[in-house]
């Protein structure tokens, strides 16, 4: 497994052929409403330096959907500088398709590692529909795609067969894989087609150690170095070492996502005074038994 890796020769842009390691996707914090820059700012170089791949920007856990264009567009533009050179991939998400092809046209123009797109949501296509959505896409970026396979949110399932077909194209290179299915997860492991990124921490264990590349994590906002080292020890083979760090993660994990996300993980960084807790309608912030819960699971997690 690669955990660092160097910028393509062909673009100035920070466009990757490797998507491997532990990338954050990260929240976007706000304050009275508004998106709160200087804060989100030191959240990215606060995790710059632990080992992690790179930035997702605006992705599910960054409530991506609350946001106009223009407040993604300054996001991202926060992240890339906060990021200082770190790999950066924008997340995008539509159903109209002519403004989806727009969006990627000009976000991939930018100094982004790539794109993570999902099927459209709502619409629910066939298999060729889906094949045709993601082709165009691609073709229409400067940068490589993450296909984000995420059918409970978007209603739309890709089938391996059809992943496998997209994995052909020269700028669709990794997933996130958040569809559900093990046995799919395994076989694109094993296919060595596409670069399987978990966006289901539960199963970050389980993916690395049958092959997969990485994994896009929102509960990685914390306890960061400890995702990092048991990816490195899959990586070398130390299995049992990876166990020992791995385990007691879970109740940290099962914690975030007990309550939606990313409410549990805002309201974590907001007892450290990282940020506000806010989150934008219909969103509602973590319970306080739930950040209690998680503030206890801080102090009984050994340290790595």
């Amino acid at each position: 497994m690669v955990l660092h890796r160097s910028l393509s020769k062909e673009t100035s842009v920070h466009s990757l052929d490797d998507f491997s390691g532990l990338w954050i996707s990260l929240v976007t914090p706000f304050a009275d409403g508004a998106v709160d820059h200087p804060a989100l700012a030191r959240l990215v170089q606060r995790l710059r330096g632990t080992g992690i791949a790179g930035f997702v920007a605006c992705g599910s856990t960054g409530e991506a959907a609350s946001l106009d264009e223009a407040e993604q567009q300054a996001v991202l533009d926060t992240v890339l500088v906060a990021a200082q050179g770190l790999p950066v991939v924008m997340g995008l998400s539509g159903y109209h398709l002519p403004k989806m092809l727009a969006a990627v046209k000009a976000t991939s123009a930018q100094p982004v590692a790539g794109l993570l797109v999902t099927a459209p949501c709502y619409i629910r296509p066939s298999q060729s529909g889906l094949l045709r959505w993601f082709t165009d896409l691609a073709d229409a970026s400067q940068v490589p795609l993450i296909i984000y396979d995420i059918p409970y949110r978007t209603g739309a399932t890709l089938d391996l067969a059809t992943l496998l077909q997209l994995a052909r194209h020269p700028r669709i290179r990794a997933i996130k894989d958040c569809g559900g299915d093990a046995a799919k997860t395994a076989a694109l492991v094993a296919s060595g087609a596409l670069q399987v990124l978990t966006g289901e921490d539960a199963q970050f264990f389980s993916t690395l150690a049958q092959g997969g590349a990485g994994a896009i994590s929102a509960s990685a906002h914390g306890h960061t170095q400890r995702f990092v080292k048991v990816m490195q020890a899959i990586a070398e083979g130390d299995l049992p070492q990876a166990r020992t760090l791995w385990q007691p993660l879970l109740p940290w994990i099962a914690g975030q996502f007990a309550e939606p996300n990313p409410g549990p993980i805002k309201g974590w960084l907001a007892h450290y005074g990282l940020m506000q807790a806010e989150l934008r309608a219909p969103m509602t912030v973590a319970s306080q038994a739930l950040v209690d819960r998680l503030v206890t699971l801080d102090q009984n997690l050994p340290p790595v």
